[in-house]
């Protein structure tokens, strides 16, 4: 299991530059990416949408790779109508936020394409380098989201088993409420004082029991559960556990409406509870 939400990071050095990698993901429907990277990049823009696709699968992703020309570096010439866009911008947004403005300048050099060298065309040396790290950031991230999966799936078995407990809980008043009920009719019947045709009697009490019956949605739900900690193994289950999730509320909300007991109906409310956050968290699973 692996949650949605990522982080990963990568940082290099190369002979004239420092290059940093960094990609993060939040929970989304489908797989919805943000790419920020360096001009001189451009061209390997579509290679790294694909690899991006098939290691994030889903999710809201933002991917940056920042360049930092160092001392030692060829001649480099800043994009001053760039530069002064961004600083800007950014001095609107501080005014807004009453944020301190001082640092801005040494924030706008860092933005994308502010700084470049006369060097135009990507060699393929350096994107050999800069591949290693965007590898070593994904893998990174992978590893992010696995830890924060294996945490959801302690959370889940936990209340999944919390709402197993509670259905044994249910199977055992379950087991007395039938009888109870019978003889509560019966008790109400004899005090008429009324004679009743016997047969007619008990096929309409059998009629009345049979749609108080919670037989199978106690089986179905049990099924379901179980099903839900299989499911949890297989890679990229978020889907397919919302769906299960989706089973297990109707057949605990049938059993509610069905029971007519009042002890029935409390541990029925518990399990909606338990159901209720594991649907929440259902919302980060890959």
């Amino acid at each position: 299991m692996q949650s949605m939400t990522g982080y990963g990071k990568a940082v290099g050095e190369l002979p004239d530059k420092k290059i940093t990698v960094e990609v993060r993901s939040l929970n989304s429907r489908q797989f919805d990416l943000s790419l920020r990277i360096p001009g001189l990049y451009r061209e390997k823009e579509t290679e790294l949408r694909s690899e991006l696709s098939r290691q994030t699968e889903r999710g809201k992703v933002d991917f940056s790779i920042y360049s930092e020309y160092t001392a030692g570096a060829n001649v480099i010439s800043i994009n001053k109508p760039l530069a002064k866009g961004y600083y800007n911008e950014l001095k609107k947004l501080s005014s807004e936020l009453n944020e301190n403005s001082a640092d801005l300048l040494s924030l706008v050099m860092k933005m994308p394409d502010v700084l470049k060298s006369d060097r135009q065309e990507l060699e393929e040396t350096e994107w050999t380098e800069v591949r290693k790290l965007v590898d070593h950031a994904i893998k990174d991230f992978r590893n992010f989201r696995s830890d924060e999966g294996a945490v959801l799936k302690k959370e889940f078995s936990s209340r999944i088993n919390g709402i197993t407990l509670l259905l044994e809980e249910v199977v055992e008043l379950d087991a007395r409420r039938i009888p109870l009920l019978r003889e509560k009719l019966n008790k109400g019947v004899s005090e008429l004082k009324e004679k009743i045709d016997q047969n007619r009697f008990e096929q309409e009490l059998v009629y009345y029991l049979e749609k108080l019956d919670i037989s199978e949605e106690k089986l179905r739900l049990k099924t379901h559960l179980d099903y839900f900690l299989k499911t949890m193994t297989e890679p990229s289950s978020g889907r397919k556990l919302g769906f299960i999730s989706q089973e297990i509320g109707r057949e605990i909300n049938t059993i509610g409406s069905k029971a007519n007991d009042s002890g029935i109906q409390k541990l029925v409310v518990q399990m909606k509870d338990e159901l209720e956050k594991i649907k929440e968290q259902l919302l980060n699973v890959l």
